[in-house]
């Protein structure tokens, strides 16, 4: 699989340039098919580890050559995203700082300001020497055992904070707070007014809103806001006086909870309501076997399978390797 995946990517490196494997990995579509050719189930959640884990353990040690860095993986690896970014940029003399800031970002926005009930537990950050980057990140839902998948592309994103993702593959779309939504622009600015003042003035706020009975679409707790809690974030926001949202948002120490709070103050305070639209727009390229979330479309799929047929022949693997992906597309695409 390491070795599949390594090939199909030298060919699309080979004949569209390393920008388009980026473009292509930010596509959930393309994404979910590379994963099927490569032997992995289309509704596993370990279909975005496995493949992003190939990827970078075929393609290590030929970044010279193919002008792709891979950064980051699973759990542990995650977190060592930045330090990798910088090994890399440092031999190379690029902004290594503007990439860390890129993997930082859309880290927190899909763990704070896009609240899902999806924990980020995968991260991967891939790059090209020409500052081009793409991430690919997952989180898990601990009561329903579900994952969700988030696609960012440089090329295609104007701001971190508007409406930032390429796409999000989910199974399922729900209401959930959305400060990244192209609606909650008045809600940022108003939470990065909130941000700049005293906090003992939003602390009163807070506590009055404890007699209140909110109505059941808000997904706001009271438990959740802790006064203590709010109270130091507040403060140390205040001392920063953040410019704008994006810089609030790359504080440390904001996170979902802050994001909240202040979210509520702008609500309830300026007004400014932010939308709960799930950024989530479909689901699997193919639908599932089992019919959810909806059946296999079976024209869709020889498609993807006739154009990954052509990707795999010009591929530079051997004679029976490439026999054995032929013989599983086969059986995929029933001529066999």
């Amino acid at each position: 699989m390491t070795a599949l995946g390594r090939e199909i990517s030298l060919a699309v490196i080979h004949e569209y340039g390393p920008e388009e494997l980026l473009k292509r990995l930010s596509d959930p579509f393309w994404f979910q098919a590379l994963g099927c050719v490569l032997g992995f189930d289309w509704h596993s959640s370990g279909v975005t580890t496995t493949v992003c884990g190939a990827l970078k353990e075929g393609l290590k040690g030929l970044e010279s050559d193919t002008g792709i860095y891979v950064c980051g993986g699973k759990g542990g690896r995650s977190r060592k995203t930045p330090e990798e970014i910088a090994g890399f940029t440092q031999r190379m003399g690029l902004d290594g700082d503007r990439l860390i800031h890129a993997s930082r970002m859309s880290a927190k926005v899909d763990s704070s300001a896009v609240q899902d009930g999806y924990q980020i537990y995968h991260h991967n950050f891939f790059f090209t020497r020409g500052g081009v980057w793409c991430v690919v990140q997952q989180g898990m839902n601990d009561e329903t055992g579900y994952a969700r998948r988030y696609h960012w592309l440089s090329s295609s994103m104007e701001s971190f904070i508007c409406e930032p993702h390429a796409a999000v593959c989910a199974g399922e779309t729900h209401d959930l707070l959305n400060m990244v939504a192209s609606e909650s622009e008045g809600a940022r600015t108003a939470s990065v007014d909130a941000a700049r003042e005293k906090p003992e003035r939003w602390i009163r706020e807070l506590k009055n809103v404890a007699d209140f009975r909110l109505p059941e679409r808000h997904r706001l707790l009271i438990r959740d806001l802790d006064s203590r809690y709010v109270r130091g974030i507040l403060a140390e926001t205040y001392e920063r006086q953040p410019v704008n949202y994006e810089s609030l948002l790359g504080l440390k120490g904001v996170g979902p909870k802050t994001v909240r709070a202040l979210s509520l103050i702008a609500e309830v305070v300026y007004g400014a309501k932010p939308p709960f639209r799930d950024p989530a727009r479909y689901s699997f390229a193919h639908g599932g076997k089992d019919g959810i979330p909806y059946p296999v479309n079976r024209e869709r799929y020889d498609e993807s399978i006739g154009f990954l047929r052509q990707v795999v022949n010009r591929a530079r693997v051997d004679v029976s390797d490439k026999r054995a992906v032929f013989r599983r597309l086969a059986r995929f695409s029933g001529d066999a």
